[in-house]
């Protein structure tokens, strides 16, 4: 079983070829480890209950997204309100993110807590201009993934995502076994102290964060994607559209999208929006302050998003991104 891959026979081969290539994780790393199971992120809004995972992740910064938005009052679907409100939102989480989450053992701040302080998301909420652009960019993450949700006839629905990080991971393949060792420990700082410094036995922080919301109307929808940054963002565009604006589900995923920052393969921190809008749109977010970069139809650096969602009545129905080569099964 699991056991046998930190302390058993597995973990002597994979503990080997790591030390013969050179890697300071030994035997007795592999056997400090426990996986642990914390309870998720959630906080209330009007669609509903939504959920995400906990630090070290940025799943905050996607509940704080939706929520802050629909605090702000979001605009009708696809208009500038719409995409503004959702990317200066976005500016607001990502700025706490940047500031506090990490590690859950060495943050200063509780996540959880503040998703239960409705003044305080309030007042983050007050710092979104319904006409101006806050000026950016800030210090991007980088992150890979893959999310995968799935449902079932009982009710259970569940919400996964994994990654080795950098393709292909650290670029080790462990030759007694074919195992792909991961990196997600690039992402530490090499400081002495500060946010996300590298210390034995801390965790990193990272971009994964699978969404699940239990909605009102007896719904429950898992979704997620995979693209660093442009987690929360998109996240939040097929969220909004599906529930908020009721757009069917695959249109919300095909739809065009947008991304503050960089996102794997792309340096520029500009807001890069898909073609597909209102032209409108593009004039009015240029007008209110956004860096815009146009960057053509259904392009890969907006994710590869998908959705699983079970109706109150036991009706199942799922929807994948044409920017991907994922697809939606059922049997």
């Amino acid at each position: 079983g699991i056991e046998d891959f930190y302390t058993g026979a597995l973990g002597d081969l994979v503990a080997a070829d790591l030390g013969a290539l050179g890697s300071p994780v030994g035997a007795a790393d592999l056997a400090a480890h426990r996986a642990l199971r914390p309870a998720p992120l959630s906080v209330a809004t009007q669609a509903g209950r939504l959920y995400n995972s906990a630090p070290p992740t940025q799943g905050i910064a996607s509940l704080l997204i939706l929520a802050l938005a629909e605090q702000a009052g979001c605009g009708p679907g696809e208009s500038f309100g719409h995409v503004h409100t959702l990317v200066e939102a976005t500016k607001q989480a990502f700025l706490w993110r940047d500031a506090h989450c990490g590690d859950a053992a060495y943050m200063a701040r509780d996540a959880q807590g503040l998703l239960d302080d409705a003044d305080a998301r309030a007042a983050m909420a007050a710092q979104i201009d319904p006409d101006r652009a806050l000026p950016w960019p800030q210090p991007s993450q980088w992150g890979d993934t893959c999310w995968f949700g799935a449902a079932d006839a009982q009710g259970q629905v569940v919400s996964a995502i994994q990654s080795t990080y950098f393709e292909f991971g650290s670029g080790l393949v462990l030759p007694q076994t074919g195992i792909t060792w991961q990196n997600r420990g690039a992402s530490f700082r090499l400081a002495e102290t500060g946010w996300n410094a590298l210390k034995p036995g801390r965790k990193p922080f990272h971009t994964l964060n699978p969404a699940l919301a239990e909605l009102t109307d007896g719904r429950v929808m898992a979704y997620g994607t995979m693209g660093g940054e442009g987690q929360p963002q998109t996240q939040a565009a097929l969220f909004s559209r599906h529930v908020w604006h009721g757009m069917d589900l695959q249109e919300a995923i095909s739809a065009p999208r947008w991304l503050l920052g960089r996102t794997w393969g792309e340096d520029s921190t500009t807001l890069k929006i898909e073609d597909g809008l209102d032209p409108a749109v593009y004039a009015a977010l240029e007008q209110a302050g956004h860096v815009v970069e146009r960057v053509g139809p259904l392009t890969a650096m907006m994710g590869h998003a998908g959705a699983v969602v079970r109706e109150a009545d036991g009706a199942l129905y799922g929807a994948t991104d044409p920017r991907s080569d994922g697809g939606v099964a059922a049997w």
